[in-house]
Parts: structure tokens; C-alpha cells; sequence
């Protein structure tokens, strides 16, 4: 081959890479603008989460507290999605 036949070959693979790479680029789709994570909320006071720290403090002792089994049973039908007496007598 001839220096001419060898030029016009690597002038027809360059082409033919060009037009690949700009079909692959223009069939790519654009990605919008990255979002973050808004703030986050706090959450509103909840007087029974207070309870319940205030009944992991008491440790061993909290096993005979009154108010800390109540604490316990209000967290546990809340969990379990159950209605409670003071939800019924709220007014429902």
C-alpha cells in the first residue's frame, strides 16, 4: 500500500470514531440539577419520650415504678397501633 491509501484510511477511521463519540454524547441523557436534602424538621415535644428516659434512668428500679409501666404500656399499644383509654376518652 501506498503512503495515499493509508492517509485516506485513517482519515475514514477518524471519521467514522468522530461520529460514534457524537451519537454516544447526544444520546445521552442530561441529568437535572442535584438536589440536597431540605432541613430537617425537629419534631415536636413528645411528653411520653420524656417519660421513657426518665424511666431508663431509674434502671432496675423502674421495673416496680408505677408510672413506668404505664409509660411502658402506653409506648407498647402505641407501637402496636392499638386504642388507648385516654385516646377514647379524648373526645373520638
Amino acid at each position: 500500500m501506498d503512503g495515499s491509501a493509508l492517509a485516506r484510511i485513517a482519515a475514514i477511521i477518524f471519521v467514522a470514531v468522530a461520529i460514534t463519540a457524537a451519537v454516544v454524547q447526544m444520546s445521552r441523557e442530561e441529568e437535572g440539577p442535584v438536589v440536597g436534602p431540605g432541613p430537617l424538621a425537629a419534631p415536636a415535644a413528645d411528653p411520653l419520650r420524656a417519660e421513657q428516659r426518665r424511666c431508663q434512668e431509674l434502671g432496675e428500679a423502674a421495673a416496680s415504678n408505677p408510672d413506668c409501666l404505664a409509660v411502658w404500656a402506653e409506648t407498647r399499644d402505641r407501637f402496636l397501633g392499638r386504642d388507648t383509654g385516654a385516646d377514647q376518652a379524648g373526645g373520638e
